[in-house]
């Protein structure tokens, strides 16, 4: 964001900072995933420890979707 808020007063060429926009936009949303992926296996469900088979396969099933979406 830094590198964003600095290229925005340098005056730097639109095309820097879409680049660099861009780029924040997947590392956050790298992490929105990262988070959403570790609350499901810690307040919901972890799909590797659960010992009902069918709430297993839906919280994996979860974790890929938001994963593919977040992409």
């Amino acid at each position: 964001m830094e590198a964003v808020e600095r290229a925005l007063e340098a005056e730097a060429p639109c095309g820097d900072i879409l680049n660099l926009v861009a780029s924040v936009r997947g590392a956050v949303n790298g992490l929105m995933g990262e988070l959403i992926e570790d609350h499901i296996r810690v307040h919901v469900v972890d799909p590797d420890k659960d010992a009902d088979a069918e709430r297993a396969q839906g919280a994996a099933e979860l974790i890929d979707v938001v994963r593919k979406y977040l992409k």
